[in-house]
């Protein structure tokens, strides 16, 4: 399945602002998956103690994976920096998710910031298999710069 993402809002004004400072590449970043009952809201939820209904099952461990193979790009015909990532994956796993939540991982929910989504657009179910996130080729999340 190939995704997109969707920025948080608030995570613009925490990274870039006066608020928690993340380094895509040095920090924990994680993905986590939700069921249908998690509302994002782009414009409130900051960090991941908003982000609520988390999904369990087999093969899934709470609060999700670590992104590995991270990078930065920029990419100067398209005026995309993107940040990048080797696809997600659960494996030997049984469950139904909607959403995927990117944050910084800190260890304490109250800090942990909420970076960017995606929705599924309905449920996506493994059934002793392995689920994977196949991010797409711009990146897990990118900023235009126009």
């Amino acid at each position: 399945m190939a995704v997109t993402t969707n920025w948080y809002g608030l995570a613009h004004k925490d990274q870039w602002g006066a608020g928690t400072a993340v380094s895509f590449t040095a920090d924990t970043i994680k993905v986590s998956l939700h069921t249908v009952t998690y509302v994002v809201n782009q414009d409130t939820d900051e960090f991941w103690t908003a982000a609520t209904n988390e999904i369990s099952g087999t093969g899934y461990t709470a609060r999700g994976v670590a992104l590995t193979g991270k990078s930065l790009t920029y990419d100067t015909t398209t005026n995309e920096a993107r940040l990048i990532a080797s696809n997600a994956s659960w494996t030997s796993s049984s469950f139904t998710a909607r959403t995927a939540v990117v944050y910084k991982d800190t260890g304490t929910n109250g800090t942990s910031v909420l970076l960017g989504y995606v929705g599924f657009g309905a449920d996506q179910t493994v059934a002793s298999g392995t689920f994977t996130i196949q991010w797409d080729a711009t990146g897990v999340l990118k900023t235009v710069a126009s």
